[in-house]
């Protein structure tokens, strides 16, 4: 089964106001008002003086399992929002791979869900790690981008970019953080440039509820459970008032749905599942044998919807 070994995340602590981007983003005033008090969003986190090699590096050295066992690690793998994140011949991850000591391990990443990315490079690594048969093997899963161009700046009209990172170690079989179940949909109508595409948009942004509510809805069931058994909701840090969107349509309690670090961060690519448990876990939010929702999603070559439910 797989499971989450250890979590670790950056946040940096330098932080720009949705006001202060507007000019670059060339937002109107009225635009950002919208973002303020109908979105939720404040302001995001920025890091300007740190490469994304440095921005991955700094999540992936807080990983305690790292130190002394590094050989155990077979995989590292990248999840990323974002086709392209640098230009070639660069290689963030293989350059990480070597500043970790993790040049023996199969390094590669996975794209193409956008940013519900992460979700599945847990779910490949995982399999992964079962096919291996070495119950000792682990697998190191990164995530994090820098805002660098307009493109990843901004979800139009939904949400800001944050740069932030985290690091996740995933094992097979472990006391805690098991995963029980994992849902994910995939939406071809929405193979598109939404940005140019203002209906298509919209008929994304209004399909995106209740594609959520239904990936949570069956990962809960396939993992046995009941939505009142959920102990907490970890989203991707999108917006406010979609969440209460789909909180609508489960009839769960918002206040479960940790949004905390939506207007003070940002939406950090594939990073926010890992941001928001380290948020939970320094918050004392899970207890042991509670149950938990990471859910995501994301649009590139489609679009695509993911819970995951785990067993702290």
């Amino acid at each position: 089964m797989t499971a989450l070994a250890e979590v670790a995340a950056y946040v940096p602590a330098q932080r720009v106001t949705i006001e202060s981007l507007a000019p670059e983003l060339d937002l109107t005033p009225m635009q950002v008002k919208v973002f303020q008090r109908y979105h939720g969003l404040s302001e995001v986190s920025r890091d300007p003086d740190r490469s994304l090699l440095e921005l991955l590096t700094s999540a992936a050295r807080q990983l305690r399992g790292l130190n002394g066992q590094r050989e155990r690690v077979r995989y590292v793998l990248y999840a990323r929002s974002m086709p392209v994140v640098a230009p070639f011949p660069l290689n963030p991850l293989h350059e990480l791979s070597q500043r970790l000591g993790l040049d023996h391990a199969v390094a590669f990443t996975v794209t193409h869900q956008a940013c519900a990315t992460s979700l599945q490079a847990i779910h490949l690594a995982g399999q992964l790690l079962a096919t291996d048969g070495d119950t000792d093997a682990l697998a190191l899963v990164v995530a994090g981008e820098k805002a660098y161009t307009r493109v990843a700046q901004i979800v139009p009209e939904t949400s800001f970019f944050a740069e932030a990172s985290a690091a996740c170690l995933v094992s097979h079989g472990g006391p805690r953080d098991q995963m029980l179940a994992y849902a994910a949909e995939s939406r071809g109508e929405f193979d598109s440039d939404l940005a140019e595409q203002p209906d298509l948009l919209g008929r994304f942004q209004e399909a995106s509820p209740a594609a959520l509510a239904n990936v949570i809805t069956v990962a809960v069931k396939e993992a046995g459970l009941r939505l009142a058994d959920v102990s907490l909701i970890l989203p991707h840090n999108v917006n406010k008032v979609s969440w209460r969107r789909v909180c609508r349509l489960l009839d769960y309690p918002v206040e479960k749905v940790l949004l905390d670090n939506v207007a003070s961060i940002g939406h950090g690519f594939c990073a926010d599942a890992f941001i928001n448990y380290q948020t939970a876990a320094e918050r004392g939010l899970l207890g042991a044998g509670d149950s938990y929702v990471i859910a995501a999603a994301g649009a590139a070559l489609g679009a695509t919807f993911s819970a995951m439910l785990f067993e702290h």
